[in-house]
């Protein structure tokens, strides 16, 4: 189908003096008014309904759901069952094997939250997927933290806590606007299901298994992907694809028992060990080392180049943010903006061994262990590279070091010329004037299982502000941008139909 705004310019090409078009135009004129209206009629109700918002939001951040640690997760899970049903949205908590359902066993697959509603007007239409997750990150350090992690405090424009951007504020504005819809018409414009599952921030580890067994079920024409970003000056970032991931863990092995140091003219110590692979597996620029791990690298297309060239990156902000003087490798102009896109990484997520704590104490450490996050790029298979990872260890020779594999995803895109990439793009400019096309996040997510097995478009659009905080002490939401990032998805909804 097409819009309002396409059906009017097909009117201007045919003659606008034959009497038939003059009634078509004036039916598709009061059809576009009545759209503003409802527009307006939701919009006035997200800004009346601030309050409850930030309360259902902090109802789930309260709920500590996180997944490393099998913490909670079931019964965040029941909470949002319980809001979005509320609300009207049919929702059910769907297991992977039916019988966990009466198992308390956190080692479980987490259940997914699945929610439908079926437009009532248009039941043949399109359908849009919300894909979420409620569970989180670990709020460690804690005294880091300015308020309890778990709090949701208010502090004039921000709530606080883990969860509050990612992925509980980005939830809770997909839910409030199809609550809107159905408040002030009692239907929706178009069919809508949500996919809310609980290991994203571990990996999304069962959710490939989920989108195979209900296949059917979660049949849909597009994707909004859980998250999106907001810059500075408050243009919303629309990327249309996410890195894939290679998660490993090393494990170097010494001595049968810790030592005393003494003896480190004789016995090898580990760490040491450790150290000097890790050395051979990239450079001080950041490029990796180890034999053909660029090989099936995909290059940039002509119309991604476009798209980077276009992109505004406030390199001044971010390295500010961060407090950083520098890029690794003194990168700058377009090529930060295609690192953060199609660079793959070799990342210390983190390296322990001996001992840590207050005060000295001289070991040899019996073992020594790092976990790795190598971020892959279009056409990078995770197993094809934990291969090569596999082969840099055995060809250096490196003896008594343990290599585990933890994670794998690979990494996804959709075109920038999908029609469901045009539709939120102008839905988004509507609310905020503007927008930022991003060719793909410098993050890693399950989009590429959705694409392959739903055969389905996914655009990330959301109200995380781009320096909130996820994943580290004191994370945010700014409810101005839960707000318009509501009205936006409203938007999205009304013009999908």
């Amino acid at each position: 189908m097409y819009s309002c705004y396409e059906y009017i310019e097909i009117y201007f090409i045919i003659q606008p003096y034959h009497y038939q078009y003059v009634l078509f135009y004036e039916k598709l004129n009061y059809s576009f008014y009545k759209f503003k209206i409802l527009i307006s009629s939701i919009e006035k109700i997200v800004d009346s309904e601030i309050n409850t918002m930030v309360s259902d939001l902090k109802t789930l951040i309260k709920i500590p759901s996180v997944s490393a640690k099998g913490q909670n997760l079931v019964e965040c899970a029941e909470a949002v069952f319980a809001l979005m049903n509320r609300v009207g949205i049919k929702s059910e908590i769907i297991y992977l094997n039916p019988k966990d359902k009466n198992i308390s066993d956190s080692s479980l697959p987490p259940p997914i939250v699945y929610g439908e509603i079926k437009s009532q007007k248009n039941p043949n239409g399109k359908t849009i997927l919300f894909y979420n997750h409620y569970d989180v990150q670990p709020e460690d350090p804690l005294d880091q933290w300015d308020v309890p992690p778990f709090s949701g405090e208010v502090v004039e424009n921000s709530i606080y806590g883990r969860g509050s951007s990612d992925d509980k504020g980005e939830l809770i504005t997909r839910i409030k606007a199809v609550e809107y819809f159905l408040r002030e018409t009692g239907d929706v414009p178009c069919n809508i299901k949500f996919i809310v599952e609980g290991e994203e921030e571990i990996g999304s580890i069962h959710i490939e298994k989920y989108l195979t067994k209900y296949k059917e079920k979660f049949a849909c024409d597009g994707i909004i992907w859980e998250f999106g970003y907001i810059n500075e000056k408050n243009i919303p970032i629309i990327s249309l694809g996410m890195k894939g991931l290679l998660y490993v863990e090393l494990i170097a092995y010494g001595p049968n028992k810790d030592t005393h140091s003494s003896l480190a003219v004789l016995v090898e110590n580990p760490a040491w060990n450790l150290i000097k692979l890790l050395n051979s597996m990239r450079d001080e620029n950041g490029r990796i080392l180890i034999s053909d791990w660029y090989n099936d690298i995909r290059n940039f297309n002509q119309e991604e180049e476009k798209i980077l060239n276009l992109e505004l990156f406030e390199a001044n902000e971010f390295k500010k943010e961060y407090g950083i003087s520098r890029f690794l490798g003194d990168i700058s102009g377009i090529d930060v903006k295609k690192a953060l896109c199609g660079s793959p990484t070799c990342n210390i997520s983190g390296f322990v061994s001996g001992y840590i704590e207050q005060g000295a104490k001289t070991i040899i450490p019996s073992f020594a262990k790092v976990k790795l996050d190598f971020r892959l790029v279009p056409d990078m298979d995770p197993q094809k590279q934990f291969a090569k990872l596999q082969q840099h260890i055995k060809d250096l020779g490196f003896k008594n070091i343990n290599i585990n594999f933890i994670h794998g995803e690979s990494a996804a895109r959709t075109s920038p010329n999908d029609p469901f990439v045009k539709i939120i793009t102008e839905s988004a400019k509507r609310v905020f004037g503007d927008v930022i096309l991003n060719v793909s996040s410098a993050g890693t997510g399950p989009m590429h299982s959705f694409q392959k097995i739903l055969k389905a478009p996914s655009v990330s659009i959301g109200s995380t502000y781009v320096y909130s905080r996820i994943h580290s002490p004191n994370e945010f939401a700014r409810i101005d941008l839960l707000i318009n990032i509501t009205k936006c998805i409203g938007e999205i909804i009304e013009n999908y139909n």
